[in-house]
């Protein structure tokens, strides 16, 4: 028999390598009916909204701007800082034009600049309304930090200033945007467990220098309820999907330690609501670790631990005497944030979070602070 070349291709290779290809299909659609397709190329980035950051405070440095990098609708295209230097080095880290730089003092002049839409206020709780108004004056919508003022008043006076400009204003309440907390409220909704009976809730961390402007009541309002005991108020309100109706609270503070001079270490209050679920919730300056919140149903709970942190988020069902971990993709919470805002600008949507949603929490919080501080019931 004579030699073949060895790149023939003869029949039974050819049949041999026909059989490989239609086993790899085989395996593929196999794969794909298990959830295991190969990945979607994304689509191409389209219109983006150009946004201005203003306070270049730690969460602006460590998460603001990184996640304009993630993404789709949102591009970051002025900075507004007492620091020049700073501002002139992040400039140059995330593109920003230096032109595009503006300070307190020239702050109006974002009227001036057609490239900014929204404005992304990340400054001290007393200065939001400040910087909110002027901003709508400048004809820009805005995104404000939780909480968004430190009063009813102030809150009321920033949704009179969108309402007057005809622009939008949202609060950044970033966890209804990502998915473990959207799928605790849409199992809380669908009562996947029956109906609801408790929200526990608890936030905390021991708050380190006793000079920051947390620690100052007139910059911050109060202490730990409006820092991080927003999180588990906004818990209870976004899990049941009700306003409370009576609240009751406790708060207190270490006796000398100088952090608590001017505002509360630690507040627990318990909210009761129309359906008959009730909350109970903390929040503390004073210990560590504390980042929690667990829903109580008929059929068991479901919770996160943490809940509210920016990365790690991990949920845990109970049901039928067995606990299972519950995995859904870990997105960044400012990204979606963000490019919710964009598409309700570019799309002329209501934002899910607006600045009604901030002063229903205002409104809350001074309820909680009077009845601690009368020790009674208080209606609301």
């Amino acid at each position: 028999m004579p030699d073949r070349p060895e790149n023939a291709f003869t029949r039974r290779l050819f049949l041999a390598r026909a059989g490989q290809g239609l086993a790899a299909a085989g395996a593929f659609a196999a794969m794909a009916r298990r959830g295991f397709a190969q990945p979607q190329v994304p689509d191409p980035p389209g219109r983006k909204v150009g946004w201005a950051v203003v306070g270049l405070g730690s969460l602006a440095i460590n998460q603001i701007l990184p996640a304009f990098a993630k993404c789709e609708k949102s591009r970051v295209v002025a900075l507004v800082s007492g620091h020049p230097d700073k501002a002139a080095k992040l400039a140059a880290r995330y593109g920003v034009d230096p032109k595009r730089i503006y300070n307190y003092e020239n702050y109006d002049t974002l009227a001036d600049n057609p490239e900014v839409d929204v404005v992304y206020v990340v400054l001290p709780n007393s200065m939001h309304a400040e910087y909110t108004v002027r901003a709508h004056r400048a004809g820009k919508h805005v995104l404000s930090e939780k909480p968004m003022a430190t009063s009813v008043a102030d809150g009321q006076a920033m949704i009179e200033a969108a309402r007057k400009a005809g622009k939008k204003l949202m609060v950044a309440y970033r966890c209804r945007y990502e998915p473990f907390n959207k799928e605790m409220i849409r199992m809380a909704r669908e009562q996947e467990l029956g109906p609801v009976k408790a929200v526990i809730a608890d936030h905390g961390f021991n708050i380190g220098d006793p000079t920051q402007w947390r620690l100052k009541k007139a910059m911050a309002g109060g202490g730990s309820l409006m820092d991080i005991g927003i999180y588990s108020l906004q818990a209870a309100r976004y899990i049941t999907g009700e306003e409370p109706v009576e609240i009751n609270a406790f708060l207190y503070s270490t006796p000398g330690d100088v952090r608590f001079q001017e505002v509360e270490e630690m507040i627990n209050f318990q909210l009761r609501f129309p359906s008959g679920a009730l909350a109970n919730c903390t929040s503390s300056y004073g210990y560590s670790g504390q980042n929690h919140y667990r829903v109580v149903a008929t059929k068991g709970w479901f919770e996160l631990e943490p809940a509210t942190s920016y990365t790690g988020l991990r949920m845990h069902v109970r049901r039928n005497g067995a606990t299972e971990d519950r995995d859904l993709p870990q997105r960044d919470h400012f990204a979606l944030e963000m490019d919710h805002m964009s598409e309700c600008v570019m799309e002329g949507k209501e934002p899910l979070t607006p600045g009604e949603e901030g002063v229903r929490d205002l409104r809350l919080m001074g309820a909680i602070y009077e009845a601690a501080r009368t020790g009674k019931t208080v209606k609301v």
